[in-house]
C-alpha cells in the first residue's frame, strides 16, 4: 500500500516516516492492506478541519480524533488482484488538537497516539468496525493491539 500524506497544522516531526511504519505494521496485521495496488490518503490537520469534515460527511457537528472514508467495500478489497492499476482505498484525517489532548490524558507520546490512530483508520478502510457489536469492537481492538505491539506501543485499550 502506498500512502499519500499531507501535513497541515501539525508540529514539526517525522510524520511521514511514522505513517509509513504504521501502514507497514497494519499491512502485516491485516494482509488485505498489503496489496501493492492500494493507495490511501492521510491528512494530518487541525480540529477545525476535521470538525468541518465530520459535519459535512458524517452529520456530526464536532471534532474527533480520526476520520476514515473508505472507498472500497471489504468484499471488493478481498477480490482485488495484486496486479493492475492503482486503487484508492480511502482517506484518513487526524485532528492535531484532539490527538495531542488525548495523548496527554493517556500519558503517551503524541507519536504513539498518532500511530494508534493511523492503524485504527487503516483498519476501518479495510472494512473493520467497532460500532455494531461488542464482539466486533473487541476483535478490532485485539487486532490494533497486536499491530501496535509489533511497533513497541503498549495496548491503548489497557486499564
Amino acid at each position: 500500500m502506498q500512502l499519500d500524506i499531507d501535513i497541515e497544522d501539525w508540529p514539526a516531526g517525522d510524520w511521514d516516516a511514522l505513517a509509513d511504519r504504521a501502514a507497514l505494521a497494519a499491512a502485516e496485521g491485516e494482509p488485505l492492506l498489503a496489496n501493492p495496488r492500494l493507495i490511501a490518503s492521510l491528512l494530518f490537520t487541525s480540529d477545525a478541519e476535521v470538525h468541518t469534515l465530520n459535519r459535512e460527511w458524517r452529520a456530526r457537528d464536532k471534532p474527533t480524533n480520526v476520520l476514515s472514508f473508505p472507498m472500497l467495500e471489504r468484499e471488493e478489497l478481498e477480490a482485488l488482484a495484486s496486479h493492475g492499476p492503482p486503487e484508492m482505498l480511502g482517506d484518513i484525517a487526524l485532528a492535531y488538537e484532539t490527538c495531542a489532548r488525548e495523548a496527554a490524558e493517556k500519558g503517551v507520546s503524541l507519536e504513539a497516539h498518532a500511530t494508534h490512530l493511523i492503524v485504527h483508520g487503516l483498519l476501518h478502510l479495510a472494512g473493520h468496525d467497532h460500532v455494531d457489536s461488542d464482539a466486533q469492537a473487541e476483535a478490532m481492538e485485539a487486532l490494533e493491539t497486536a499491530i501496535l505491539a509489533k511497533l513497541g506501543i503498549a495496548d491503548p485499550y489497557g486499564a
